[in-house]
């Protein structure tokens, strides 16, 4: 298909796309019917690691004296394995049904930084089978678990990260290449030469059974491990815990059922590669609240897979409410995507602050993905010193549009692998300071469909995008600060309204 591309300014919108009549879902939940998200309960009676060998004392590795008090909880039908004070150093922990894990509010459960203790395991990272390091945390088709207490769970994420040049001072890019390795540019450190051969293998951690246990122990230390991994759980609640210092994504939660995140608090280095602070993929009825991210990555994220697999694996997010969250830092405040192949619906976002980030609302997906991302309701967002757009649809994340050769483009057609954003209510959102206030950026093939932004006052310095998007409805629009003459664009669009628009 060929198609005509045409600048249009303020109010004109004429090219209508064609595009799949997959039929929209009607949300069986509103803002007066939230959905519901029950909780794990567990008996009283606690197991202190302490009776099971276990020594606060910084060196000594605890990890089989705190596995064995969760393994003995679990088999007497559940209940408290504590933590209590102190520093507690441990290898990998695999949490068991039934159990609460309550790490004091003056403890630190510090993990290991000898990655001789962590073997290699296939999971998942990025929507895809992948092979990694066991996480620190770990725990699959379980029921009934938790994480609580106020105390401080620390990754040991530093040892396995990579590092870019501009991303660290000139003392701090002296100290780090004392040790590991530099890449041909000399721009990029790496931990080791382990690390800098998977970082030069394409696909490195993709999963292949075909491949020997040899070839994928000499790129051992690239495969590196996610904090929590929490996969097919069901009641899972993680309360009040700091977790920290994570080698790559932090809190992952894969398949799981009645999952609560309750006042969490995620704490990363801005420059610290991968580091997202919450990944909820195809799950259902989740309730993430109370909670604060200071993120190197996205800070709440939401996904369900990656192309092909995310497609066949078929299992959307969805019922999932957000409230009452600050974000600092990180890519994004509150994120869909881009592995959103299984889809994603039925999402509630309110109450919400996101301070210094790199985006606000962010919402991204590439040709190939396919899934239908929609029924998203998001209200009464804050946000302050937003480093590039406030609000963000983008369909070519990591991508660039094709040029247009004499006017023209050559378009893919629609298939199974063309994603979809469509039925998104944004309303009350107040961001004081973003270079660009909106951008909503379709397909050629696949518009953006049903937008609707409401009651929106943003200072920027530059106005709104719409490129490839079809019923666009922007009401009591005010935008401020604008540096940019055409304040406004529109591009190969139809039918995009905006009433009560200000601008000064």
């Amino acid at each position: 298909m060929v198609v005509n591309r045409l600048l249009l300014i303020p109010f004109l919108l004429l090219v209508n796309i064609g595009g799949l009549n997959a039929q929209n879902k009607k949300s069986i939940y509103s803002w007066n019917n939230l959905p519901k998200v029950l909780i794990p309960v567990f008996k009283a009676d606690t197991f202190n690691i302490e009776r099971y060998g276990a020594k606060p004392d910084g060196s000594l590795l605890n990890t089989n004296s705190i596995n064995s008090a969760i393994r003995e909880c679990s088999a007497k039908g559940g209940g408290v394995v504590l933590i209590p004070k102190g520093l507690w150093m441990s290898g990998p922990i695999v949490l068991q049904s039934n159990v609460n894990l309550h790490i004091s509010r003056s403890a630190i459960l510090q993990f290991t930084t000898d990655k001789a203790h962590y073997k290699l395991v296939k999971g998942t990272f990025e929507g895809r089978t992948s092979m990694r390091n066991e996480s620190p945390i770990s725990g699959t088709d379980l029921e009934n678990i938790a994480i609580t207490g106020e105390g401080i769970v620390d990754g040991g994420g530093h040892v396995w990260r990579a590092m870019g040049k501009d991303r660290v001072t000139d003392n701090e890019w002296k100290k780090l290449t004392a040790t590991g390795t530099l890449s041909s540019d000399g721009k990029t450190w790496y931990p080791s030469i382990s690390y800098a051969k998977g970082a030069q293998t394409t696909n490195a951690s993709y999963y292949n059974p075909e491949k020997s246990e040899t070839a994928y122990k000499e790129l051992k230390d690239f495969f590196r491990p996610n904090l929590l991994v929490l996969t097919n759980c069901k009641r899972v609640l993680l309360k009040n815990t700091t977790f920290q210092n994570s080698a790559a994504w932090c809190l992952h939660t894969v398949g799981c059922e009645n999952l609560t995140f309750d006042g969490v608090k995620v704490r990363n280095e801005p420059n610290a590669q991968n580091t997202d602070g919450i990944d909820i993929e195809s799950c259902s009825y989740v309730m993430v609240e109370n909670s604060t991210l200071d993120c190197g990555d996205d800070g709440i994220c939401i996904k369900s897979g990656k192309d092909e697999e995310g497609r066949k694996r078929g299992k959307p997010s969805q019922y999932v409410v957000v409230r009452n969250n600050t974000v600092y830092r990180g890519h994004g405040g509150f994120v869909i995507g881009s592995e959103m192949s299984g889809g994603a619906h039925d999402i509630f976002v309110t109450d919400c602050n996101f301070i210094g980030t790199d985006n606000g609302l962010r919402f991204k997906t590439v040709r190939g993905r396919g899934g239908v991302v929609e029924n998203i309701f998001i209200r009464n967002i804050n946000m302050r010193g937003i480093l590039r757009d406030a609000i963000l649809f983008d369909m070519y994340y990591a991508t660039k549009p094709a040029v247009p050769i004499n006017g023209q483009i050559e378009v893919p057609q629609v298939t199974v692998a063309t994603p979809q954003f469509r039925n998104f209510y944004i309303s009350n959102v107040v961001c004081d300071g973003a270079d660009r206030a909106i951008v909503i950026r379709g397909l050629p093939e696949m518009s953006i469909k049903e937008i609707h932004l409401e009651n929106i006052t943003i200072r920027a310095n530059r106005g709104i995008e719409v490129i490839d998007a079809q019923n666009i409805s922007l009401t009591h629009l005010k935008l401020a600060g604008m540096q940019d003459e055409q304040q406004i664009k529109v591009e190969n669009s139809i039918n995009v309204r905006l009433d009560d628009k200000k601008i000064k």
